[in-house]
């Protein structure tokens, strides 16, 4: 069972999955993407399966302090958008949890304490 935590450590969201996985007793491995960076692949499979609006955090400050010119380009193509998402990671929604849960794929994207009880149960 090898699951993946991606995220920001310092994220009031970020905690409450953490809480909610030690308490389910389920171990992980955690990916700070603001300390370790996040790779294009990793990006690029979360916004095929997922879909850019679950992936794309777009209420966060990093999104209102981008320019004109780079909004535009994000409202405009995916690929500038996993672009934009690398550089800044804070605008990757918070947690994507990814990995092998008794024998099965997960990929989620945010906390949603009923999801996790459900997975993780």
């Amino acid at each position: 069972m090898t699951i993946t935590v991606y995220g920001i450590k310092s994220c009031s969201t970020m905690k409450k999955a953490f809480t909610k996985l030690d308490e389910l007793g389920v171990s992980y491995d955690f990916h700070d993407y603001k300390k370790q960076g996040i790779d294009k692949q990793s990006v690029q499979r979360w916004v095929d399966a997922l879909g850019i609006d679950k992936v794309f955090n777009k209420r966060g400050t990093t999104w209102r302090k981008l320019t004109d010119e780079q909004k535009q380009a994000a409202d405009a193509d995916v690929e500038s958008v996993i672009d934009l998402l690398i550089e800044n990671t804070s605008m990757i929604k918070r947690p994507i949890i990814e990995g092998i849960y008794k024998d099965k794929p997960i990929l989620l994207c945010g906390f949603d304490e009923a999801v996790f009880n459900k997975i993780f149960d």
